[in-house]
């Protein structure tokens, strides 16, 4: 695997949360894993995300962080995966979130029920994993756009 070089994740911004709850609200979700990095950043927005979607009477089922670096991102990987829920929400690093994405292709982890946040919109994220590992995946920017990575054009920026 490479190593990713995108910066450090900057604090959300409203538009990038609104974009997240909106996504989450065409999806038709009603319950969600939040996954995040252990940088300040990260953490920040997790939380900035589950007070909102729990003011909207959305159902957290569990929050999960990962290292940047480990021996091994297994554990992480198969308790992020495994309650199932509508959505997995995703506010990271990409270098850790590349290899958690290595180790949730073997759970039950899809990418077409995921939200990134603006951290994770850099292209060698994609590039580092074949098309199918990112196909559906969902995310936003931080001034609220909003994107997808279609069957056709996973892997492409």
């Amino acid at each position: 695997m490479t190593t990713l070089t995108a910066p450090a994740p900057a604090a959300h911004l409203t538009a990038e949360l609104a974009a997240v709850l909106r996504l989450l609200e065409r999806m038709g979700a009603n319950t969600i894993v939040l996954g995040s990095a252990r940088d300040a950043a990260s953490v920040a927005t997790r939380a900035a995300l589950a007070e909102a979607w729990t003011e909207r009477g959305g159902e957290i089922l569990d929050s999960v962080d990962w290292p940047e670096s480990a021996a091994s991102w297994l554990r992480q990987a198969r308790r992020f995966a495994a309650p199932k829920p509508d959505a997995w929400v995703v506010a990271a690093r990409p270098t850790g979130w590349a290899h958690m994405v290595g180790r949730l292709t073997d759970t039950a982890w899809t990418a077409d029920r995921t939200i990134v946040t603006a951290a994770l919109r850099a292209p060698d994220v994609l590039a580092s994993f074949d098309a199918a590992s990112f196909a559906g995946l969902r995310g936003v920017t931080r001034e609220g756009r909003t994107w997808r990575i279609g069957r056709a054009t996973a892997g492409k920026r």
